[in-house]
């Protein structure tokens, strides 16, 4: 499903129970210099990234200041972020002139404790190749580095390295709890382009073999991702990025089912193994 960019006026835009991607939950909260937004997602545990800007953030004690290093974009920097536990209290103050924040949750029941996860505590991978068009680079906020600290929740940002390209290539899915080849995770993306009248496209094949569907993908898109390949890709001459969040139904460890028709491709992407062995 996909879900044009508006103002949502620091209200979620995946909700708890969302028919679609049920194990998710994400908000873009946007403040200015002085401004507070205080939240709790009774069955969720969150993670708070600021887009740009800097916040102070407060989780019932657990105190993180001047979190979030980047001005102009999400290009500017490294990102930064605090893990919020199941239900918990969060508070977060605007420092800078403005902020743009990302909440990103899963669906967990059991209660953690917060932490932050500053730029040197990244777990970063980069992978693929221009001449396969698939080179982008993974930055792992909520990480392998994070395994025993986290209930379900995976968080990440995705970027096409160079301008155009393919992302998510070879197609897989991950919508079926059948260890040891599949999990059930269920995943929701926001979209940046730089330029930001960039564009992209989004594709979701539910089935092998038979035709899909399309989203076409703008400056602040949403897509939220129940089942089916879903390769995505930029336009050439722009660049593009997508905050990732993935919720897994029975284990935080994902296992991508890459599609029979394309599994070969594995063998021809520099890296690639990498990559899916970081998504623990």
């Amino acid at each position: 499903m996909h879900i044009a960019p508006y103002d949502n006026k620091n209200k979620p835009i995946v909700d708890i129970d969302d028919p679609t991607v049920p194990l998710n939950y994400f908000n873009i909260v946007k403040l200015t210099k002085g401004q507070a937004f205080e939240y709790a997602v009774p069955g969720f545990e969150t993670c708070i990234v600021p887009a740009t800007g800097t916040v102070d953030v407060d989780v019932e004690g657990f105190k993180c200041s001047e979190l979030g290093q980047r001005t102009e974009d999400v290009w500017d920097g490294e990102p930064e972020g605090v893990y919020v536990p199941t239900a918990a209290k969060a508070t977060m103050v605007c420092t800078s002139a403005n902020a743009e924040i990302f909440i990103a949750g899963a669906r967990y029941d059991k209660v953690l404790d917060a932490f932050s996860v500053r730029t040197n505590e990244l777990d970063e991978v980069q992978y693929g190749s221009d001449e396969t068009k698939t080179h982008r680079k993974i930055k792992h906020i909520l990480g392998t580095k994070y395994h025993d600290k986290v209930g379900r929740l995976l968080v990440s940002e995705l970027f096409t390295v160079g301008e155009g390209g393919w992302s998510g290539f070879p197609s897989h899915k991950h919508d079926t709890d059948r260890l040891p080849i599949e999990t059930r995770h269920d995943e929701t993306y926001n979209f940046r382009f730089k330029p930001n009248y960039g564009s992209g496209v989004q594709m979701l094949q539910r089935e092998d073999g038979k035709s899909g569907d399309a989203y076409h993908l703008v400056d602040g898109s949403t897509i939220c991702l129940d089942s089916g390949y879903h390769p995505c890709a930029v336009l050439p001459g722009y660049q593009m990025y997508y905050f990732t969040i993935l919720g897994g139904l029975s284990q935080r460890s994902l296992v991508q089912y890459f599609q029979p028709s394309h599994a070969d491709q594995l063998e021809t992407i520099p890296g690639i193994k990498d990559m899916i062995a970081k998504f623990k």
